[in-house]
């Protein structure tokens, strides 16, 4: 077989599994997630993820265990909701707290960073046979099925500042994450040059032809290009490649950069660092329309050295972050409107180690939720006196992802998403085969 003939295999097979992912036949189910999909746009309904890489020490931060040998070096101190205590360390995101809720009593299964990252990105445990897609790209992905709302989208649904280690899986790079790496700067190759008009109408005649979605003109040097290419195996490339102009001839790019006048306070209020500048720049890109944005704070993998770390870095950066974020949601209104997230990939161990630090735990941990139609100022669930296990309620990354949507106004019940099919051709149920969320922390309606 020819190099020639092994090239166009290996192109198309690359692409057949979105072809078939994005193959939806159920009438039914195209009339109701279109109509939940359109609702989602015209509330402008969002989801942030503030996402802790490396896996975040919640016992340290929203179950405190003071005054036992798990308790650590830090204190617990009241929130602006009754009952509620938090660590010494967040007091902006303290006072937020009537918007936000903590989940106490989250088990999964994956201590491997890795493996739980994917897990607490898709909702799924990995699997060798099939690419699951992030909870972003499912949020894109239902976005392309309101044709009114995609017309006056001409940024990306789905960002990530300083992350995207997670893909769109089965559902195509079409609902990938558009991946952002200085927060407060324009994303690279998005600035056209002056002669754009000309300049960019060449490039995409020539991206047409060598993706074969067009034959060449006459008289036109095709330079051994293909031109032949079946259109299955290029419609991944043609949609990455049209995100990309849009976002480039988009009146709204300058939304990627910050005004050193009329930003400068902003920037001081959430920290001018790389995590502060990403939640400045997701409160604009929501406020813009985007469905999802995730933004990253590193650093979390302490196996030494865990407190003095925690009280002189980490927290001080997460609190003027998150909490200016939720502060500035929170008086525009628009937390009505915006699910926020924060977690991780598992927890960290109740018993601290010989160095001072704690290891992988995903038995036993934390996350924080709000917004939407998500209660604030609940602590759900509980651990056990040591933090070593969960006490009551128990929840399972399922039951938060179901939350999660459904906070967004989204019914991730079978019957709704039945023809969603993964790259098997299997039904792929978004929030798992019993989404009912969690009840306590869901607005009735």
């Amino acid at each position: 077989m020819s190099t020639f003939g092994m090239t166009d295999r290996r192109h198309f097979m690359t692409h057949a599994a979105t072809a078939a992912a994005v193959t939806v036949p159920g009438l039914n189910f195209l009339t109701n997630v279109r109509a939940q999909a359109a609702e989602m746009k015209k509330k402008g309904k969002s989801l942030i993820i503030l996402w802790m890489s490396g896996g975040p020490t919640t016992i340290d931060l929203w179950d405190m265990k003071p005054g036992t040998a798990n308790g650590g070096e830090h204190k617990p101190k009241p929130t602006a909701a009754s009952g509620v205590e938090i660590t010494e360390h967040l007091p902006k995101v303290a006072k937020q707290f009537k918007n936000l809720s903590i989940i106490r009593s989250l088990k999964t299964t994956e201590g491997d960073h890795n493996r739980g990252t994917f897990l607490m990105s898709t909702g799924r445990v990995p699997n060798p046979l099939v690419e699951f897609p992030h909870i972003g790209a499912v949020l894109s992905y239902l976005n392309t099925l309101d044709a009114e709302a995609m017309k006056n989208m001409d940024l990306p649904s789905f960002m990530s500042v300083g992350g995207g280690r997670v893909g769109p899986g089965f559902l195509g790079m079409k609902n990938a994450a558009f991946n952002i790496q200085s927060p407060g700067q324009p994303p690279e190759n998005v600035a056209p040059p002056k002669d754009v008009a000309d300049r960019m109408v060449r490039r995409a005649e020539m991206f047409k032809l060598l993706e074969g979605l067009t034959p060449p003109k006459p008289g036109m040097k095709t330079l051994g290009l293909r031109t032949n290419v079946p259109a299955d195996a290029v419609q991944a490339h043609k949609d990455v490649y049209q995100k990309a102009l849009d976002l480039v001839v988009s009146s709204r790019k300058d939304i990627f950069t910050f005004d050193k006048g009329k930003d400068a306070t902003d920037l001081e209020r959430y920290g001018n660092n790389g995590f502060g500048r990403g939640c400045l720049l997701a409160r604009k890109l929501v406020e813009a329309g985007t469905s999802c944005v995730e933004v990253t704070l590193g650093g979390w993998d302490l196996h030494n050295g865990i407190f003095a770390t925690l009280a002189d870095q980490r927290l001080p950066t997460l609190d003027s972050g998150m909490g200016s974020l939720v502060e500035d949601l929170t008086a525009s209104g628009k937390i009505k409107d915006t699910v926020i997230v924060w977690m991780g990939e598992f927890g960290r161990t109740p018993r601290i180690n010989q160095n001072g630090g704690r290891d992988h735990f995903p038995r036993a941990w934390s996350v924080v939720v709000g917004g939407g139609n998500i209660k604030g100022g609940i602590a759900y669930g509980s651990t056990d006196a040591d933090g070593s296990s969960v006490k009551d309620n128990p929840v399972e990354t399922a039951d938060l992802f179901a939350t999660l949507y459904r906070g967004l106004g989204i019914d991730p019940s079978p019957e709704t998403v039945a023809s969603v099919r993964d790259n098997l051709g299997r039904p792929y149920y978004i929030a798992g085969d019993n989404p009912v969320g969690i009840k306590d922390l869901l607005v009735k309606g």
